[in-house]
């Protein structure tokens, strides 16, 4: 496993935003909504930090993986599991399913594909 510095350097500090927004940001409007849209790019630039060759369709794969996490809060599923009380896990699940959520990760989505397109140029011109 090779390391892309570049990638985990902005994983860190992707996660520290993240951090200090869920700790001391209580508005409407970045800890709802950037917060989530920043989630996907986080979990990317994560993966992307980790594996040496880019993986076709990860931005893809992120939504799909954010939206099933989204569904399980719709059906509850941290209560079925018995996990409501675990503060940890039941923040990491999330307890409470909104369609705003849904299109926030697809915002990042949209983001990260935009990203490897000029990335993608930005090598076949050098």
């Amino acid at each position: 496993m090779k390391i892309n510095k570049k990638y985990l350097i902005t994983f860190l500090i992707l996660f520290a935003v993240e951090v200090l927004i869920a700790l001391f940001v209580h508005d409407k409007i970045i800890r709802p909504f950037i917060g989530d849209v920043l989630v996907i790019v986080l979990m990317y630039t994560f993966i992307r930090g980790i594996t040496q060759k880019a993986i076709k369709g990860l931005p893809i794969y992120l939504f799909l993986f954010a939206v099933i996490v989204e569904v399980t809060q719709y059906f509850h599923l941290v209560d079925m599991l018995g996990l409501r009380d675990n503060k940890l896990l039941s923040t990491i699940m999330g307890t409470s399913f909104d369609i705003r959520d849904v299109l926030c990760y697809f915002a990042g989505t949209v983001i990260l594909v935009a990203w490897e397109k000029i990335e993608s140029s930005r090598e076949k011109s050098a």
